[in-house]
């Protein structure tokens, strides 16, 4: 008898596959809802409802198909053309120099023409930086397949964004994608959060809805955060372009690198004879034929005298399975540019040793080391105009003792002069403003204008000063 009182009770298991069965099986029908236990009866409770929300679905879904184009890029297609446009001083070369340095652990020193780079196991890109000019936005336009419109936040938009954006609906609208720079002038964060949302409206408008735009805090020595640069290189990688028609039914070639091989004697005797020059570059679109007629924009009509095929210069990495390319697999081919280290021609290799470090070793030996010396290069006056503009104060309540007082005629020349060279450095900006107040907003689902908004807030101070009156 004490054996069987000291031994321990049976406790019922509330958790494991055991516990779980038995609550399976003692599952009361009264715990389930009408809905749960009938939901057939639930399924349409309001018929033109329903019908809207079908509708709407279906409307979705024809929005996304597309008439089935035929593919003609071939087995290794070639590169993808990526433009960076924006007005001058926005960003753009440090933007390039910084996606090349994500994709190839290369520093671009010297930027100049297009850079092609090897971005993934699938995909090349060349990235192209377009001048503030208008013939360079036309033919940008005509061979980007992905645009990166760069943005001052803290200006605003200007009017070069929206030529661009004109330019792009004639000739075919390529992907863009937009990058917000010179975020760290704001120091609050209220006022950027608010030019955040203002710009991206703004950029949806004129692009299409949802399209994506990108945000660059602030610089560290000199580049971008490497976390924010190496997010949109994510992105630019596995982004899929719909081809244009009329790009794949017409070949041409964005010409990354040109020689010039006429005779340097019939150069020398006629400095003005017809030139014959080699143009390199990957054909797209279509195949290309010899001796046809080209269009070069601003040249004019030329025809093809021979065409050949050389080895690939920047070729793709191997097919086999891998998660990332070795170091080895990111290449880099900028003939413009001087980095690269391999040209090709028909019947030659020919290996530059000096390789991009080259261009920062001369970079560093111009600029002089001593301090001294460097200000005494930096001088733009001589001693004797120092002298005469310089002044002497005895007292702090006098006027300042000159050597020679300047007439009035001469300061109104200088100050012409100088207003004139600040013009000339500096650019005039063109802000686009928009007029707010026909813009319509979206809160609590309903649209309301901006005029109706402050009246309702006027109409509010003016209750509120009632009742405190009374």
């Amino acid at each position: 008898m004490e054996g069987a009182e000291n031994q321990k009770k049976h406790r019922q298991k509330h958790a494991g596959i055991k516990a779980e069965k038995k609550k399976a099986k003692n599952k009361h029908q009264q715990d389930l809802t009408p809905q749960q236990r009938n939901p057939k009866a639930f399924s349409i409770q309001h018929a033109r409802k329903t019908a809207k929300i079908v509708q709407r679905s279906q409307d979705l879904k024809t929005k996304k198909q597309h008439i089935p184009l035929v593919d003609r890029t071939p087995l290794e297609p070639p590169p993808v053309v990526v433009a960076i446009v924006g007005p001058p001083k926005v960003g753009k070369s440090t933007l390039l120099q910084c996606l090349v340095k994500n994709y190839t652990r290369q520093k671009l020193v010297n930027v100049q023409g297009p850079v092609t780079v090897v971005s993934g196991k699938h995909r090349r890109l060349t990235l192209v930086e377009c001048n503030n000019d208008v013939n360079s936005m036309i033919d940008i336009a005509k061979i980007a397949d992905l645009v990166l419109l760069l943005v001052d936040a803290s200006f605003g938009f200007e009017m070069e964004t929206f030529e661009f954006l004109n330019i792009c609906q004639v000739h075919g609208f390529p992907r863009i994608m937009g990058v917000l720079t010179h975020l760290d002038a704001f120091k609050d964060n209220k006022q950027m959060r608010k030019t955040k949302k203002r710009l991206k409206h703004r950029f949806w408008t004129e692009v299409y809805q949802g399209a994506k735009l990108f945000y660059l805090s602030g610089m560290v020595n000199g580049e971008y955060q490497k976390t924010e640069v190496h997010n949109l290189c994510r992105f630019i990688s596995v982004m899929k372009f719909r081809p244009l028609q009329w790009r794949i039914t017409h070949p041409y070639v964005v010409v990354d690198r040109m020689e010039d091989i006429t005779d340097p004697e019939k150069i020398r005797q006629h400095p003005k004879c017809d030139r014959l020059v080699s143009l390199y570059g990957y054909v797209r679109g279509t195949h290309m034929k010899n001796n046809i007629n080209i269009h070069i924009p601003g040249c004019g009509d030329y025809t093809i005298h021979d065409m050949q095929s050389i080895p690939d210069p920047c070729p793709m990495p191997d097919k086999e399975r891998k998660r990332s390319l070795n170091t080895k697999e990111r290449l880099i081919y900028a003939p413009m540019s001087g980095v690269g280290g391999i040209i090709y021609d028909k019947d030659a290799v020919y290996i530059d040793l000096g390789g991009s470090h080259s261009h920062r070793e001369q970079a560093e030996e111009s600029t002089p080391m001593n301090e001294l010396v460097a200000s005494l290069m930096n001088v733009s006056d001589t001693l004797d105009k120092k002298m005469t503009s310089s002044h002497v104060t005895l007292f702090s309540n006098t006027t300042p003792i000159q050597d020679i007082e300047m007439n009035d005629e001469d300061a109104g020349q200088t100050e012409e002069i100088e207003v004139n060279n600040s013009l000339a450095q500096n650019r005039l900006r063109r802000e686009a403003v928009f007029d707010e107040q026909v813009d319509s907003t979206r809160q609590n689902g309903l649209y309301y204008s901006v005029n109706s908004k402050e009246r309702s807030k006027e109409k509010l101070v003016f209750d509120d000063e009632d009742e405190d009156d009374e």
